[in-house]
């Protein structure tokens, strides 16, 4: 059992453990499964070469990642490597990154001085040989750890744990604004970034910071934005989720209640949830769990709920069965 199971089963006491799901693996498992079986595709989820990645975290900060994909992709073909990057005159970096709109230029300034600290071997372990040529320590090695990538320049604990994760499959568990909101959604974290920390260093299995992370980060850039996806996207953690239950999807950087009161959104959401709790229903008892003002004919009735359930099933949630003159709706 792994340091965070350990901490996750310890029973009593106040703090942001106490807000882990009680089977902690089942949760893991959930969302690992969905972000394998369909994700975002962007270039850099498909290297590890740490430089590529680095070029990536840094153009992503402050900017919207389609936008990114195209500037990432032409700085890469024409400063392929480290080395690359670390021989240009600083200036056509810089402008680059004013071309392509890709916000402060400190980053470009800072992002080329990381090329030279690495090629020049000036960061890592102390006892790493510095400067040792084409295949030695230090020259275009990238450090493995957190703390060495932090040395470089411009980048902080956050951009050197993704890199660290994504790269060497080396880091800890990343804990942006969308993993805040995700956490704070799902499990009713305080809004505090220690408690943050806490809960999600202890979700994250031991040695998979690489799909982990990319999977927290996807859960909040597709199924748990400021508006969420739930049943869209079909949101992994339905099950275990506070806001999902309560309807209260407000967060951190959610202060005010999205529009959520019978909403479709919603009533897709009380479907699933009262077949979870079921093997199957017939449309006319499903109908009542859903809307107090169920009547098979009404507005909100019979051809209504079908309708729902229908849209569930399309998404790969639910079936309907026709038997012996009635519909029965049931998970899949």
């Amino acid at each position: 059992m792994s340091d965070a199971d350990a901490t996750a089963d310890e029973g009593g006491g106040d703090g942001p453990r106490d807000c882990l799901p009680a089977d902690v693996d089942a949760v893991r498992d959930a969302l690992v499964s969905w972000y394998e079986d369909d994700h975002r595709s962007f270039p850099w989820r498909e290297t590890t070469d740490a430089y590529e990645i680095l070029v990536s975290e840094v153009m992503s900060q402050q900017t919207q990642l389609e936008r990114v994909e195209t500037a990432w992709r032409e700085f890469l073909d024409r400063w392929p490597t480290v080395h690359d990057l670390a021989a240009a005159e600083r200036g056509d970096v810089v402008g680059f990154w004013t071309g392509h709109s890709l916000g402060y230029n400190n980053r470009a300034r800072y992002l080329h001085e990381a090329a030279r600290q690495v090629v020049e071997g000036a960061v890592g372990p102390s006892d790493r040989p510095h400067g040792a040529g084409e295949t030695g320590g230090g020259d275009g090695e990238f450090p493995e750890e957190p703390a060495e990538l932090a040395e470089l320049m411009g980048v902080g604990p956050y951009t050197a744990n993704a890199v660290a994760s994504f790269a060497f499959n080396n880091g800890n568990a990343v804990v942006d604004t969308n993993v805040k909101r995700v956490l704070y959604r799902a499990f009713d974290v305080p809004d505090d970034d220690e408690a943050f920390a806490v809960v999600a260093g202890a979700l994250m299995p031991d040695g998979e910071s690489r799909v982990w992370n990319n999977a927290m980060m996807e859960l909040g850039g597709v199924a748990c934005e400021k508006v969420p996806s739930c049943d869209e996207a079909g949101c992994p953690w339905r099950r275990w989720c506070h806001a999902y239950e309560t309807g209260d999807f407000t967060a951190p950087d959610v202060p005010t209640q999205p529009e959520f009161e019978g909403s479709r959104r919603q009533m897709r959401g009380r479907v699933v949830k009262a077949l979870s709790n079921h093997d199957e229903l017939p449309l006319d008892t499903l109908g009542p769990k859903v809307r107090v003002d169920y009547t098979p004919d009404g507005e909100h009735g019979r051809e209504w709920l079908r309708a729902l359930v229908a849209d569930l099933a399309g998404d790969g949630l639910a079936e309907l069965e026709e038997r012996d003159g009635e519909t029965v709706a049931r998970l899949r």
